[in-house]
């Protein structure tokens, strides 16, 4: 029997376009500005907000956009350009304390933005929640687990218990605020034609 309420995850599949370039520089643009927004801590590891950043691309922009616009953030960082949190830039910065969690964004950032399509609106809402949340997670377990390698006087149960405190309960709000910021913004840009 055929039903006209069936559901799909939207993972559409198109070439990198032109367009799909320029967004991904005004993405890795943002992402810049969202990662200055930092408190250095004693251990190395800064408290940023850059977690509702990468959810709010993934979740506005839509998987492919949020996936390539966190690449090319990445990839300047990488090259030099001082665009990591608290103006740092280079290579060093990926295997340093830090470089799990920013491994991660690409990976995150795609999950943020996928979503089951139905015509329940609640599943749909509950399914961005959903994918995002297991974005989150993978960012804290690599980022936690390159900085317990990393940090000689922190093993990973502690590096969980410090980020149990010091960063999850904050990113569980700011992922929160992130998508529900983000669908609205994907609400008006779907309607410029701009995601889909």
């Amino acid at each position: 029997m055929n039903s006209s309420h069936t559901t799909r995850t939207a993972v559409p599949s198109r070439r990198i376009s032109t367009r799909d370039l320029a967004f991904a520089g005004m993405i890795a643009a943002i992402l810049a500005i969202i990662s200055q927004i930092s408190v250095p801590m004693p251990t190395g590891v800064p408290i940023t907000i850059q977690v509702f950043g990468i959810t709010l691309i993934g979740v506005a922009f839509g998987w492919r956009l949020g996936l390539y616009g966190s690449l090319v953030y990445i990839l300047l960082g990488a090259v030099g350009l001082p665009i990591f949190a608290n103006f740092r830039g280079g290579f060093s910065v990926l295997v340093d304390l830090t470089g799990g969690y920013i491994w991660s964004w690409p990976v995150m950032a795609l999950l943020c933005g996928l979503q089951i399509k139905s015509e329940n609106k609640k599943l749909e809402t509950a399914s961005i929640f959903l994918f995002s949340f297991i974005g989150l997670a993978i960012n804290e377990t690599a980022g936690g687990l390159q900085w317990a390698a990393l940090a000689g006087d922190m093993s990973v149960w502690g590096v969980f218990v410090y980020s149990m405190t010091a960063f999850i309960p904050k990113d569980i709000v700011l992922t929160i605020l992130a998508v529900i910021f983000g669908i609205q913004i994907r609400k008006t840009l779907n309607r410029a034609g701009i995601t889909r």
